[in-house]
């Protein structure tokens, strides 16, 4: 601070005199409570905006998710059914056929037998065909045990062939296993 030099002509201010001014400059350099309490109205209301704001996103975004899981399980087997088209074409020009000849139909039958394959493999299904195997409980259902020179266990005849989609068992394998000796 620089020192002020009181000259002849001005009156020394006493601390009478400068006390009030003080005190309003004090009172300009804090703000009253009424501009706080209005401050701290206007954040809260921005922060409950933001609040509301938030919580519908979200809420779109649950709706959206759930809107997105409906539609997968209305449509997840769209691609597989799209695959059993052809197979119902050719099943259906089988039926439809006159003629009698049965070395064509049979042809016809395998053709379709294979386009069937294809199409189970495409949606991921795969056989369970386990002739020879050790019986597997959780791929093999058991019909009955019979005695054969195979060790004990193992799958003897596989009477239905069973499947997996995804490694999970569609249907088990009918099986005969064989039996202790």
């Amino acid at each position: 601070m620089t020192e002020q030099q009181n000259t002849p002509d001005q009156p020394i201010p006493s601390q009478a005199d400068t006390a009030p001014n003080d005190a309003a400059g004090a009172n300009d350099a804090l703000p009253s409570v009424e501009a706080q309490l209005l401050a701290a109205q206007a954040e809260a209301a921005d922060f409950r905006d933001q609040l509301l704001r938030a919580r519908a996103e979200v809420e779109n975004v649950r709706r959206r998710a759930e809107e997105d899981v409906a539609k997968a399980r209305k449509f997840a087997v769209e691609s597989f059914a799209e695959g059993l088209l052809p197979v119902m074409d050719s099943l259906e020009a089988a039926a439809a056929d006159k003629s009698g000849d049965v070395a064509k139909l049979q042809e016809g039958v395998e053709l379709t037998l294979r386009q069937l394959v294809q199409a189970l493999e495409r949606g991921k299904v795969k056989v369970i065909d386990p002739a020879g195997a050790k019986f597997d409980p959780h791929q093999h259902q058991a019909i009955s045990m019979v005695p054969a020179d195979q060790e004990p266990n193992t799958v003897v005849t596989v009477l239905q062939k069973g499947y997996l989609i995804a490694d999970r068992v569609l249907r088990p394998a009918l099986v005969t296993v064989a039996a202790a000796k």
